[in-house]
């Protein structure tokens, strides 16, 4: 795939971006060879090798799944300005 002038041009236009006609000019030849490197990856085999996350090896630190209520209701409701019972009050609104 090649990027010409008017596609340069077109999606400067539509990343709102202004550009002048050398920079469009420039921009042309180097958006080439951004596809053109892209192109050269997409010939590598990568059969059998895993996808990475990290190019370090990491384990996922995981604690253990416990349901708790959070100890923490009177806390949360504390600025509210109507409460009960830790349930927050909003006022009835009938149109």
């Amino acid at each position: 795939m090649s990027v010409d002038l008017a596609t340069v041009k077109r999606v400067a236009r539509l990343a709102r971006i202004a550009v002048s006609e050398d920079e469009a000019n420039r921009m042309v030849g180097e958006l080439n060879g951004i596809l053109g490197f892209v192109e050269q990856l997409s010939e590598v085999n990568v059969d059998g090798v895993e996808a990475m996350t990290s190019v370090t090896p990491t384990a996922m630190k995981k604690r253990t799944d416990e349901v708790t209520d959070g100890s923490k209701a009177a806390d949360i409701v504390a600025n509210a300005p109507v409460t009960d019972h830790n349930f927050f009050l909003v006022p009835k609104v009938v149109e």
